[in-house]
């Protein structure tokens, strides 16, 4: 029997100004679900994520949080997920959600998004994974990221396919698709020590 696999999804802790991208989250997790794909996420239960784990929850499907003590002592986590991890630090939150997933799908957010979503590229740099990666695009939200990814690589301080690592999904199923189809595990576990360690 093969494993399950398992996506995991960064997206903001607001919903945003933008309908869309509500609608978008509830498709997600409906859609991981209907696939019997595992999602792993924040742990919220406020923004987009609570309204993807939620949606995921909803359709019978299999979600892990994971949240700092920083986070749960706010009481912003969500409650009745699959499985709950409750990290000290979010250093260890992010390399926990990295662990247990084949690939990762963002939808728009924040500097918190942002962030893991570019520390996802530089470990990918670095060849610490050949994760896949999708940014849900379907409103143009990444649309500046991308500009600035190849600022980088024109500018020199980014690798020729830098902005190829990402894939800009135009529907949900293509973002879903894409991760399906190329997801590996494949990792170099003595230098993901070292990111643990950074």
């Amino acid at each position: 029997m093969s494993r399950q696999k398992s996506i995991c999804v960064y997206c903001g802790s607001k919903v945003g100004k933008n309908p869309v991208h509500a609608e978008s989250a509830q498709l997600l997790g409906e859609l991981l679900a209907q696939r019997k794909i595992r999602m792993v996420y924040g742990g919220g239960s406020i923004g987009l994520m609570g309204v993807t784990a939620r949606a995921a929850m909803g359709a019978g499907g299999h979600v892990v949080g994971v949240i700092t003590q920083h986070l749960e002592e706010l009481e912003v986590g969500l409650k009745g997920v699959s499985m709950r991890h409750i990290e000290a630090t979010m250093h260890a939150r992010k390399m926990r959600m990295f662990e247990m997933s084949d690939g990762f799908i963002a939808l728009p957010g924040g500097s918190g998004t942002l962030e893991e979503i570019a520390e996802i590229l530089s470990w990918h740099q670095i060849g610490l994974h050949n994760k896949p990666c999708v940014l849900l695009n379907n409103t143009g939200y990444w649309d500046p990221l991308v500009q600035m990814l190849h600022t980088m690589r024109d500018q020199g301080y980014l690798t020729p396919a830098g902005p190829d690592y990402f894939h800009l999904a135009r529907t949900v199923e293509d973002a879903v698709d894409y991760v399906e189809q190329h997801a590996t595990r494949a990792i170099d576990t003595t230098r993901a020590v070292d990111a643990k360690r950074s």
